[in-house]
């Protein structure tokens, strides 16, 4: 088994289009903490635009025609404004952190993009290039070759992963300074109090969730690769499944089993903002849809490629 996801990786690093694509990861993640610094200010005028925002929302609450709902928004708004003048908090957004929640937002558009790309390709283009044969006449069973691949694009997809997030660290580190590593991470409960959380441990569970969506829409592209004898037909409908699943959530999330939709349950950090898509669902119930999903998905992969007629 180790031998073949060995070989596997000396397939994906022996090309050009895998190193390009790492060059142009590590050129987005730079370009994008150098433009969001444009915005950093290293004084103390976020203090003026808390008290300002304060001030508006006092003035907000006092119109009888705002929802409560929005009410309750701007109230949690104030309070956190408020603690963090008291305690001389800057925004997480003029620190290190911010930059690194921005780099995370990157995964799912270019990280999980690059890694599809390569998901894509892992069976169809061993069709496409006619290499199956010469694969399959190897002693190992089927089942050890299907999963070395489906290991070998995992591993690639958490090593681009782990590219994005030291890249992001040394860049924003550059940007915006190593100070205030302390910094914590405030959340308001539904008491209005405002409680100090540990910011590492919340930019590693974002990552870490992150890594779990990563991981559900590249197993699908993997399982799309088994089906179609094209590598391009296969690379680009994951593309476009990828692309096509977000925006397939939010009109199915106007129906109560639109829940139930993959898509709709792939962003975990939905839940360490305490917003779920819709009323009923909780991390528990997200994680169990991944994973029927997940099984779903290696069952098709396996049983497709069990039955693959390579003859012709």
């Amino acid at each position: 088994m180790l031998n073949l996801i060995k070989n596997e990786h000396m397939k994906i690093y022996h090309r050009l289009r895998t190193w390009i694509l790492a060059i142009l990861l590590v050129a987005i993640v730079v370009l994008t903490g150098v433009l969001s610094h444009s915005d950093y200010q290293k004084d103390d005028s976020w203090k003026v635009r808390a008290a300002e925002t304060i001030q508006h929302n006092k003035t907000e609450l006092a119109n009888a025609d705002i929802p409560e709902k929005f009410k309750q928004q701007m109230r949690e708004d104030s309070a956190l404004q408020q603690y963090m003048l008291d305690h001389n908090y800057p925004p997480m957004e003029n620190t290190l952190w911010g930059g690194m929640m921005t780099a995370a937002g990157l995964i799912v558009l270019v990280v999980t993009l690059f890694a599809v790309i390569i998901a894509g390709d892992m069976v169809a283009g061993e069709f496409t290039w006619g290499t199956i044969k010469l694969l399959l006449i190897r002693p190992a069973s089927r089942a050890k070759i299907l999963l070395s691949k489906y290991l070998t694009t995992l591993i690639f997809a958490a090593t681009l992963l782990i590219l994005l997030f030291i890249t992001a660290l040394i860049v924003n580190g550059f940007v915006y300074g190593f100070g205030r590593l302390n910094l914590p991470h405030l959340t308001v409960n539904d008491a209005g109090q405002v409680l100090e959380k540990n910011m590492l441990l919340y930019v590693f569970a974002t990552y870490g969730f992150k890594l779990i969506e990563l991981v559900m829409i590249v197993t699908l592209a993997f399982m799309i690769s088994t089906v179609f004898r094209s590598a391009s037909l296969a690379i680009g409908l994951s593309i476009f499944i990828m692309f096509a699943g977000q925006i397939i959530t939010i009109v199915l999330m106007r129906y109560t089993w639109g829940k139930y939709y993959l898509f709709a349950n792939t962003d975990l950090t939905q839940y360490l903002e305490g917003q779920p898509l819709a009323e009923g669902m909780t991390l528990g119930f997200s994680i169990t849809v991944l994973i029927l999903h997940f099984l779903l998905f290696n069952v098709l992969s396996w049983e497709i490629f069990r039955r693959r007629d390579v003859a012709a």
